[in-house]
């Protein structure tokens, strides 16, 4: 797994690539913690184009960062799924919460 961070309007962008698994999520989690301690986004968009495979506790990894920027008043978003990553995405319910983007530039747009 590697997570990798771009900010653009004090939105921080966290691509995700290869697995987002219970193998990897300790990691991804501290990771996007400490950059969002670091940087103190105001909305952060997932972008999940390089994303091959997502369990539950990837969902954990969605759902809990979501909820941190979620109280402060702030926005998330995902944008770039593959087929397999949108079905999970869709089943499990996170797109009642978390709206979807085609793009990163539509998903910088709207939040």
């Amino acid at each position: 797994m590697q997570v990798s961070f771009e900010t653009c309007n004090n939105i921080l962008i966290i691509k995700l690539t290869g697995e987002l698994d219970h193998h990897s999520c300790n990691y991804t989690r501290d990771e996007i913690d400490n950059k969002i301690i670091a940087k103190n986004p105001k909305n952060i968009i997932f972008d999940m184009s390089n994303l091959n495979f997502m369990d539950s506790s990837g969902i954990g990894v969605i759902i809990g960062r979501y909820k941190l920027i979620a109280s402060n008043g702030g926005k998330v978003g995902i944008t770039s799924m593959k087929p397999p990553i949108k079905r999970i995405y869709e089943i499990c319910g996170l797109k009642r919460i978390i709206p979807s983007f085609e793009n990163k530039k539509a998903a910088i747009e709207k939040l």
